[in-house]
């Protein structure tokens, strides 16, 4: 079920504040954005630019993977440098990821923008598929769902996975 549905109410903005009980008692609250649409799931973090970093953001993965891979890059995030637009990385357990600039937080981020303001940035966690292959490489398998990247790339196409 949503959160909607799980907690009725006539006023919008008790969902908003619901996060922001989760950011004050974590850092930072995760929207899930329902995969149970035919169109790709996605989620994305919500408070992380109140402590100046970039919102994170992953499409194409069911929501216990996407809550996993945001939680431990934004724990991470908390103690070091956000990862610059080109930058790859592995964390133990997860695919690679390249990271990619959301160019229209606005648009992908509607509830991260409502919490933080209009000029809230995001950066996009770009996974590679179980063979090496980016969502920009033929050949690309994505799973049950396609992985929309909502950015430029910063680096060649010729970068190994």
């Amino acid at each position: 079920m949503c959160w909607h549905c799980d907690h009725p109410t006539n006023d919008p903005d008790d969902y908003l504040t619901d996060m922001r009980n989760l950011m004050n008692a974590y850092g930072w609250a995760i929207q899930y954005v329902d995969d149970r649409s035919p169109r790709s799931p996605w989620a994305y973090t919500v408070g992380l630019s109140q402590c100046g970093l970039p919102e994170l953001v992953v499409t194409g993965l069911p929501i216990r993977l996407a809550m996993q891979y945001l939680n431990d890059e934004a724990s991470r995030l908390m103690h070091a440098e956000p990862p610059s637009p080109g930058e790859t990385t592995q964390p133990i357990g997860a695919p690679r990821f390249e990271i990619v600039e959301v160019s229209q937080p606005a648009v992908h981020l509607p509830i991260a923008v409502r919490i933080g303001g209009p000029d809230v940035r995001a950066i996009q966690m770009v996974w590679c598929d179980d063979r090496g292959k980016w969502p920009w490489d033929s050949g690309f398998r994505s799973g049950r769902w396609s992985q929309v990247v909502l950015g430029e790339r910063s680096r060649p196409s010729d970068v190994a996975c």
